[in-house]
């Protein structure tokens, strides 16, 4: 199933200038019925980390962590970073998994497993994939005289995000489903005497898809 959301940001000024992002979501799952999850039973959502040149970025995983939480129907959501310091060092980038399918194998270590069934983890939600600035255009130059100061030019930017998202059933070590979310946008910085920065904000548009789409993977109950 593939969805598509536009978002846009306006701002009038002696021109109309806008910052936009799309966002389009594709999802596959194993089952078509919703995933029965207790109230009590733990989700955590992690980021591929494998050294300092290649790792999803936190800001990410909190934010989709966030969007699960939320609401009369969010799901108990164990942090990553509370995840990673209680499983230490299991999770740090120099032994973390680099592929979900490295799970099963991983947390069947003894000393892993207990820790796993202490917190009650039930499902990981793997996250793999980044945001990268791809083109920049334009130029801004300031100036100061005995007049005054400014700026003037006009600058852009273009972002993407690409992320894939697996949800894995930790007890029955089976996959669930994935989804991938590539969202894109360009951000614009006109200056006529101070600039204004009108953010596209892809990484933030992906983070709510997938995680209003991850969510519905999920039924609670009482």
């Amino acid at each position: 199933m593939k969805t598509r959301v536009m978002n846009c940001l306006v701002v009038f000024a002696s021109i109309l200038f806008a910052g936009c992002t799309s966002l389009t979501i594709d999802e596959h799952r194993t089952s078509e019925d919703r995933i029965n999850i207790e109230s009590d039973q733990t989700v955590v959502v992690l980021g591929r980390r494998h050294s300092s040149e290649y790792e999803t970025e936190p800001s990410l995983i909190s934010c989709v962590g966030n969007v699960l939480k939320r609401g009369s129907d969010g799901l108990n959501v164990m942090s990553e970073s509370e995840f990673v310091d209680a499983l230490y060092p299991w999770f740090e980038p120099r032994t973390a998994p680099l592929h979900v399918n490295d799970l099963g194998r991983f947390l069947d270590d003894s000393t892993i497993h207990g820790t796993m069934e202490a917190l009650n983890v039930s499902y990981i939600i793997w996250i793999d994939g980044q945001t990268e600035t791809t083109d920049s255009s334009g130029s801004i130059g300031c100036s100061i005289s005995v007049g005054g100061a400014g700026c003037f030019g006009f600058g852009t930017w273009d972002k993407e995000s690409d992320y894939e998202a697996v949800v894995w059933d930790y007890r029955n070590r089976k996959t669930e489903g994935q989804l991938s979310a590539d969202a894109s946008g360009t951000s614009y910085m006109p200056a006529i005497i101070i600039p204004i920065p009108i953010i596209a904000r892809v990484q933030n548009s992906a983070c709510k898809g997938m995680g209003a789409q991850l969510k519905s993977f999920f039924a609670t109950q009482e």
